[in-house]
């Protein structure tokens, strides 16, 4: 029998019958598209790339991969909510791949190592002033390290890393891991000047002889909730209490916490109240559980360790020694009362909301 000519794998018939339509004239075109775990990745990573090493085996290689875009990867593997997970194409299969995880683990296992980064061979010559010494702020100044240019951190604060040391506890961040991960990009020349404070940037431009200045001051400030309150003790906001948690001396929530607000924020507050002795830490939230901004995980996990959730509530009144607390299908409140004022020391009244 004779051989079938070259490129025809079919036997022979119409185009109709084999399905093949016009492939004599048209070819295929093929796309580059970025996929769907890079794209829900906030910080940009080539997810893909270095998920092909790690699965070689070879680990620096992917942690090397992934830093190219992210030079904090035991940070975003202990914080990140992990929406590449979500956006993965294999959980319409089984289940996402595990990218979190491994981007913890490729992060641990450098400061196991000691993995640094590699420094550029030349110099720009040119010099850039970052302000703030925040996620944004070091990592701009990790990535115009890398392209050679010379870079000064000015943080008003005492120490480096923003909103990643002051408003995310230590047991979901420790901060030797944070300093590490800080450390490694200081280590590429970059100059970091705490305690100083910058109040006018053309001004701090000229005089330090400057060519550009990225601005990173962060965002520090808290959501408030209009709570009628009367002479009511004093309110904290959720990002004060976990700001205060890194000074010498940890705030004095008392026995009984309330927490209003279903936010992420508002679940570290109330699990970090239980941390410093809070027999009874509960959120009031005005929705249902479906309907809770915080992540499932971080919920179930406060629910183990003691936390309550009054669900569909608002708090109506806050006095100096009750809380009422409305129920959206009740025509009748509920009070919350806190210990006497007699067994109890002064100290502010903790409510963080969010």
């Amino acid at each position: 029998m004779k051989a079938k000519p070259f490129a025809i794998t079919l036997d022979p018939g119409s185009s109709l019958a084999n399905r093949t339509g016009s492939w004599r004239t048209v070819r295929p075109v093929y796309v580059d598209r970025l996929p769907p775990c890079n794209h829900a990745c906030p910080a940009g990573e080539n997810i893909q790339g270095w998920l092909f090493h790690a699965e070689a085996g070879d680990y620096e290689q992917a942690w090397r991969v992934l830093t190219r875009d992210n030079p904090l990867p035991a940070v975003m593997g202990r914080v990140c909510y992990h929406p590449c997970e979500t956006a993965c194409n294999r959980a319409h299969l089984d289940e996402s791949v595990g990218i979190n995880p491994i981007e913890r683990f490729l992060g641990d296992e450098a400061l196991r190592h000691g993995w640094k980064f590699e420094r550029p061979a030349t110099s720009s010559g040119k010099r850039v002033l970052v302000v703030g010494a925040g996620p944004s702020g070091l990592s701009a100044a990790y990535h115009l390290a890398l392209l050679g240019h010379a870079v000064t951190i000015r943080e008003a604060g005492p120490v480096p890393g923003g909103m990643m040391r002051f408003g995310i506890p230590k047991y979901r961040l420790p901060r030797e891991v944070l300093d590490a991960e800080i450390q490694r990009i200081l280590d590429l020349g970059v100059e970091l000047e705490l305690n100083s404070k910058v109040t006018d940037v053309l001004e701090a431009r000229r005089e330090g002889g400057f060519d550009a200045v990225f601005l990173a001051v962060g965002a520090h400030i808290a959501k408030r909730a209009y709570i009628p309150a009367g002479s009511a003790s004093k309110m904290l906001d959720a990002v004060s209490v976990l700001r205060g948690m890194e000074g010498d001396e940890q705030p004095l929530l008392g026995r009984r916490v309330v927490v209003y607000g279903g936010g992420n924020t508002a679940l570290d507050v109330a699990r970090t109240a239980k941390r410093l002795g809070a027999t009874e830490s509960i959120i009031v939230y005005r929705r249902t559980r479906e309907r809770m901004p915080a992540h499932e995980t971080e919920l179930e996990e406060a629910l183990q360790e003691g936390v309550l959730v009054k669900w569909l509530s608002t708090i109506k009144q806050a006095g100096a020694e009750t809380i009422t607390v409305s129920r959206r299908w009740r025509s009748t409140p509920r009070a919350i009362r806190s210990r006497p004022a007699s067994s109890r020391p002064s100290r502010p009244t903790p409510w963080c909301s969010r």
